[in-house]
């Protein structure tokens, strides 16, 4: 092990530590407060969905820290317990050396990771989920979209890593630059297509048939000067009794979308005052703002990975032999958020800062009074804490807690 190797190790302890510590905070917080229904909502919300409120946010902490443990020891045993070599042994025995034989090493790697989330993702859904009402999946559409999600990774994301490797291979010192154009373009084709061409393959989508709401919708965005590309009701019920609502796609594949669940649960003004939060995002540029972030974040990456790919204390201090570009990138890829994890909560305050803007927007264009009702039925209905750790949610949270929320909403 040389000094990279005491390093990684020494981010993982840290990051699994930390991990665990604000985990464990929120879950006392959280219980020591479960008696009392904040002064801001005991009007509205009753003890008895408090305290569910408080046991199912424990429940899914508790399976978070049990699979922050869990991936701790993966990482560990796939670097030094010699596993990433393996699969890379066992694809070279296949595949001669090139762009091929790359794809499959991570395409092995991808199942080895599906099949250790799977537990985890039974148990949230069919023990959390189904402990607190909230599940409607069955085993045979657990499955089938696990089947539909592996077969849509590969078509999406094995060719992308086929272009990266080929870039690699073929354009030598500045490769990093072509292959950043490349990825950010990628995204941006897979947002177009996403709503018309890959959503469908999970849930149906129908025309929104309330005429009150489709004419409030109608008046809002000539308020708000959005033009509607389509008004969508998507069958979340068949999955889960969570609601929600969100905007989706490009040009002339935007969609604004409203869960079944959601409609069930809110009248026709609040449905208004919950679109025109989310208007807000997209009259505010929060999600173009992002996207720049986000590409100036990739280019930082392949800028660095370029660095590090071509440096054997990198391989070398994490246990494996082979110094292969695809190698290169699935360890770069599984140990760069351990050096990064403490940057996390600078970008769940851009979050939450946009949260709020997009909360005083749709207090200005349509009733923060309604917007306030709408929320504290969905804090209801979707079993949200009222009463997070403070420093966990500053940490993680990419929503506003739910006091601080309705607070700015009142005042407005």
């Amino acid at each position: 092990m040389n000094a990279f190797g005491i390093v990684f190790l020494a981010a993982l302890a840290l990051a699994t530590a930390t991990r665990l510590w604000l985990a464990s905070r929120h879950v006392r917080h959280i219980r020591a407060h479960r008696g009392r229904v904040p002064d801001a909502f005991a009007s509205e919300i009753s003890l008895d969905s408090h305290q569910k409120a408080a046991d199912y946010t424990c429940a899914k902490t508790r399976l978070v820290m049990t699979e922050v443990i869990i991936d701790a020891a993966i990482l560990l045993v796939l670097t030094f317990g010699g596993v990433l070599q393996l699969l890379h042994d066992l694809s070279a025995a296949w595949l001669p050396e090139g762009v091929g034989r790359g794809v499959l090493l991570i395409a092995l790697v991808g199942i080895v990771a599906s099949a250790v989330d799977v537990p985890f993702r039974l148990y949230r859904i069919f023990v959390i989920e189904q402990r607190f009402g909230f599940n409607k999946m069955t085993l045979g559409l657990f499955f089938l979209d696990l089947i539909k999600g592996l077969l849509l990774g590969a078509t999406l994301l094995l060719p992308l890593a086929a272009g990266i490797l080929w870039l690699i291979q073929q354009l030598g010192a500045h490769w990093w630059v072509y292959g950043w154009v490349a990825v950010v373009l990628y995204g941006i084709v897979v947002t177009f297509i996403a709503p018309t061409l890959i959503a469908p393959l999970f849930n149906k989508f129908s025309p929104l048939q309330n005429q009150e709401i489709k004419e409030r919708i109608q008046r809002l965005a000539e308020r708000c000067g959005f033009k509607i590309k389509g008004l969508m009701v998507m069958d979340g019920s068949r999955r889960s009794a969570h609601g929600n609502a969100y905007f989706t796609g490009f040009g002339s594949s935007k969609r604004i979308v409203f869960f079944d669940t959601l409609l069930a649960q809110l009248n026709p003004p609040e449905v208004e005052a919950v679109l025109a939060h989310e208007l807000g995002h997209y009259k505010l540029r929060h999600v173009i703002k992002r996207m720049a972030w986000s590409a100036a974040f990739s280019l930082a990456f392949f800028w660095l990975f370029d660095l590090v790919m071509q440096s054997a204390w990198f391989f070398h201090g994490l246990g494996v032999a082979s110094t292969s570009p695809a190698m290169a990138l699935l360890l770069f890829s599984l140990v760069l958020p351990l050096f990064v994890f403490l940057l996390q909560p600078l970008g769940a305050m851009y979050s939450r800062k946009h949260e709020f803007e997009a909360d005083q927007y749709a207090a200005r264009n349509a009733s923060a009074r309604d917007l306030v009702s709408a929320l504290i039925k969905l804090y209801r209905e979707n079993a949200a804490t009222l009463t997070p750790d403070p420093l966990h949610s500053a940490f993680y949270d990419s929503h506003p807690p739910a006091v601080a929320r309705i607070a700015r909403l009142q005042k407005a």
